[in-house]
């Protein structure tokens, strides 16, 4: 191997840690010819996990390995959200009845590669993309094996899962959630709630909190945030909350369980 090929791989091995994909057009950007690549993979330093995405040979790289080449290669908004930011915050309520359902959120103009949709990750993906928050609110920083990602803070990551409500998210569960969110900060919380665009969201929002007595939901500036106009009902034959004008299910309104 020569001082040229071996500095220029051990110079690429060095700008992501392991456990991290390697997107084609990213290693372009930092002077890595195809020609160049394809000899790495020949020589079994690189290997292809699809169309455009490679890993270092042998290296075991997670779902998370690819959420973090998709925010800092490809510079996309996608990231572990909803019940999935709230179970590596450690704020879920339940046991994880499927601990191997992800749940990602995006900007509404972006789609995952095609690598990353084709590859088995041993996890359930379920991405949405929407752009009902704005891109970068309410986001923080996750550290996982030697690198870090962005994840949906708390309060984002609440609303995310009211987003998805109430067919992929049971709203009971969202309340039970919404219990053990005692410390959000106000400010943080108003902010996201201001910049939402989703009616529902902001609705079921402010209920489950008020109906948790928090104390950080006094500080909200209710009349900032948007509730639009009209009815919402969530279920058929559910409970009417007139004072945010929303339909949810009994067992939710009366704070009764259903029998297991």
């Amino acid at each position: 191997m020569s001082t040229e090929f071996g500095s220029k791989i051990n110079k690429l091995l060095q700008l992501q840690p392991p456990g991290v994909v390697l997107t084609s057009s990213w290693l372009k950007q930092q002077g890595y010819s195809p020609e160049l690549l394809r000899n790495y993979r020949n020589n079994h330093w690189l290997a292809t996990i699809g169309n455009g995405a490679m890993i270092r040979s042998n290296d075991i790289v997670d779902y998370l390995g690819a959420i973090c080449a998709l925010q800092q290669q490809l510079n996309l908004n996608v990231h572990p959200a909803a019940k999935t930011a709230l179970s590596l915050l450690g704020k879920t309520h339940y046991l994880e009845l499927n601990p191997n359902k992800v749940f990602l959120f995006g900007g509404s103009n972006e789609s995952l590669p095609t690598w990353f949709k084709n590859r088995k990750w041993e996890v359930e993906i379920r991405h949405a993309a929407s752009s009902f928050l704005t891109p970068e609110k309410g986001m923080v920083e996750y550290e996982h094996k030697s690198f870090k990602i962005k994840i949906a803070s708390a309060a984002r990551a609440m609303m995310e899962c009211l987003f998805l409500a109430p067919h992929e998210q049971d709203l009971l569960e969202c309340y039970e959630t919404m219990q053990g969110l005692t410390n959000l900060s106000p400010n943080t919380t108003q902010g996201l709630l201001e910049c939402c665009t989703s009616v529902k969201v902001n609705r079921l929002f402010l209920y489950l909190a008020e109906k948790s007595g928090h104390d950080w939901f006094n500080h909200l500036n209710v009349k900032r945030i948007y509730l639009g106009q009209g009815n919402r009902s969530l279920v058929p034959y559910g409970v009417y909350i007139s004072k945010y004008k929303i339909t949810v299910p009994k067992n939710l309104a009366t704070d009764e369980y259903p029998e297991l």
